[in-house]
């Protein structure tokens, strides 16, 4: 079954600006998905389309096999949201933020209370559970905001940005909690961000949105195999003066342990490893000038 499938969804707003121009989006069940896109791309107005803030001006949802326009209350008992802006009210405690949540799906208050506990044990909040909400810091919020969207045991949870302006540190801990998430609870997370290294540590499946349209979907693995060229820092152990040749490979000193080298379709950077060995140049580590996956998406949207 598929945790998500739309079809033909289009979306015309009063001014006549075409937000959405009759995308095509499915989202297997227990996948953990990136949907990426510039701003003003259609991520936010397909997001508020799944979750009933917004109304499509045609197009068919259906979450779970539940369809959006028939059948809304099942839909939204399936999705848990945690959007983009912090919406947790500064005047109430954590606690009573996360169980009054659970109320409005009808759990009662001893449930939610067991629920709470674990989850903001989970995710380190549960010495925080009296603290009113605007005493947390912007991390320990969006933490807070993803607690609240677990309350009621979805099957499918949306992040729309969930780690913005989140420390580097905070935000290495939330992947882990989410990875957790989605391989051992089964939940199918929808993920947006700016961040395209998150997408790329975290998801499998990835939708490339630009101007309303889906230009772009598969697996992260083959997108990148798609790659045309990657660029490497490789550092040596020893001082190089002047590189020998290297048969085949574009590469130029950076400083006298750095080499910089563009490998092409057809090479491997164990290829070049190799080569460098004939030369007893010993590689002490390596790594990627850019993220992958967002040269990728650059791309794809440049096209």
């Amino acid at each position: 079954m598929n945790a998500l499938t739309i079809q033909n969804l289009t979306k015309v707003y009063p001014n006549g600006t075409e937000a959405l121009k009759g995308i095509d989006l499915e989202v297997e069940e227990g996948d953990f998905f990136a949907f990426l896109g510039e701003n003003g791309a259609g991520k936010t107005t397909t997001i508020s389309i799944i979750t009933s803030l917004l109304n499509k001006t045609s197009g068919s949802v259906e979450v779970f096999g539940y369809d959006l326009d028939s059948q809304p209350n099942q839909v939204k008992n399936q999705i848990g949201v945690v959007p983009q802006e912090i919406n947790v009210s500064m005047f109430e405690k954590c606690i009573d933020i996360v169980t009054w949540q659970a109320g409005y799906y009808g759990i009662t208050r001893e449930k939610a209370l067991e629920r709470a506990e674990v989850i903001l044990k989970q995710l380190e909040l549960w010495d925080k559970r009296d603290e009113y909400s605007r005493n947390l810091s912007g991390g320990m919020k969006r933490r807070l905001m993803i607690a609240r969207a677990l309350m009621h045991e979805p099957r499918l949870l949306i992040l729309d940005e969930p780690t913005a302006g989140v420390d580097v540190s905070l935000r290495k801990g939330m992947w882990e909690y989410l990875k957790k998430l989605n391989k051992q609870e089964g939940v199918t997370i929808i993920l947006t961000t700016h961040y395209i290294e998150e997408a790329e540590e975290l998801c499998n499946h990835v939708a490339m949105i630009n101007k309303g349209e889906i230009v772009r979907t598969g697996t992260i693995k083959d997108m990148i195999k798609g790659l045309d060229q990657e660029d490497y820092f490789v550092d040596v152990s020893s001082e190089i003066k002047q590189l020998p040749r290297l048969n085949g490979f574009d590469c130029k000193l950076e400083d006298e342990n750095t080499i910089l080298v563009t490998i092409k379709k057809g090479q491997t950077i164990n290829d070049f490893i190799a080569e460098l060995g004939k030369h007893k140049i010993i590689v002490s580590g390596m790594r990627q000038t850019e993220n992958r996956l967002e040269k990728l998406f650059v791309q794809t949207i440049q096209k």
